[in-house]
């Protein structure tokens, strides 16, 4: 089962009823095709002609990636609720969850039999809903380590990016070799697109076989160029 805004809206007015007297207002629940997260609740912040900061224009962003059941949906929209409920009452809490967040998180799990948590953790299979399939090409920088290991980096395709990443951990004691690759697998949606010298490690086997097909790259340390 996935969101959908006539579900959305349908539960949010029946856990507002049961969960929080009905005094949360009506408030833009938006459908999203988000991978990094299930749900979001945002607002706009402002400063008041006095100096204090006000908060406005709220909104529960609901990804319709995952298929989950009912009962999870229902858990991840009261999770953004209780965000809602902190903020649209201008109650102070420490951190996003923070001990105002979790007191009301276990009050409703007690009193309503919910099981809402600080993160969705999900199953494997739900994770690999949530992982964009579209193809689209990346630079993907592989290193061999010192001690043997091999692991992978995707980095942003812009020239001055890929030759600071490129400089910066070819000059470390700790890195054998760096190959960069252009691919358009999908597999490699799922890392994080930087330049930050930060890698992450992989089977050599893993690696190899996302690989067929890419373009190998050469780089000197001042200019990228196709290998031919």
């Amino acid at each position: 089962m996935r969101f959908s805004p006539t579900y959305a809206i349908r539960k949010f007015n029946h856990f507002n009823q049961l969960c929080f007297d009905g005094q949360l207002p009506p408030v833009n629940i938006e459908m999203c095709d988000s991978k990094s997260y299930l749900g979001q609740c945002t607002c706009k912040v402002r400063r008041k002609a006095d100096g204090t900061k006000e908060k406005y224009d709220f909104r529960i962003r609901l990804s319709l990636r995952a298929d989950l059941p009912e009962d999870e949906l229902d858990d991840i929209l009261i999770h953004e609720m209780i965000h809602y409920y902190i903020d649209v009452n201008h109650f102070h809490d420490s951190s996003a969850h923070g001990p105002l967040f979790r007191m009301k998180m276990a009050s409703i799990n007690a009193n309503y039999g919910r099981h809402i948590t600080i993160s969705h953790k999900g199953t494997k299979e739900q994770k690999e809903q949530m992982q964009d399939k579209r193809p689209r090409w990346h630079v993907v920088a592989v290193l061999t380590m010192t001690n043997g290991k091999k692991g992978i980096k995707v980095l942003p395709r812009v020239l001055p990016s890929i030759l600071k990443y490129y400089n910066g951990v070819i000059s470390s004691p700790q890195v054998q070799a760096v190959e960069l690759f252009m691919s358009d697998n999908v597999f490699f949606n799922r890392y994080p697109n930087s330049s930050s010298l930060r890698y992450h490690e992989l089977d050599e086997s893993v690696i190899e076989s996302n690989l067929q097909g890419a373009e190998k790259m050469g780089c000197d340390g001042t200019r990228v160029f196709r290998n031919r």
